[in-house]
């Protein structure tokens, strides 16, 4: 199981995910696109990140991968679900932190 500090910063990374997402004007512009011509656009997006020990070069020990079991979770706060619902996209309540 990682330690609390690659925890935090998997979960750091999931934030800036959802922050680059939210603030894409090219996501954006084409979701627009979607829904000029007649659609609803719901995006779900799911990541899966992996990480690798890096190895210790000088005793020539191989780096073991580390396997992540529990999803990263994106945190969607109550301004991103204004936004998103601006750009009419859907998002489910279980899913607002």
């Amino acid at each position: 199981m990682p330690d609390a500090a690659l925890k935090r910063l998997m979960k750091d990374l999931g934030e800036a995910i959802n922050e680059s997402l939210s603030e894409s004007p090219k996501i954006n512009d084409c979701i627009q696109n979607i829904r000029d011509v007649g659609y609803d656009v719901f995006l779900v997006i799911e990541a899966k990140i992996g990480v690798n020990r890096k190895s210790d070069e000088e005793e020539g020990i191989p780096a073991s991968a580390e396997k992540i079991d529990e999803p990263v979770r994106l945190r969607i706060t109550s301004e991103d679900v204004k936004f998103l619902k601006s750009l009419k996209i859907a998002v489910d309540a279980d899913r607002v932190s």
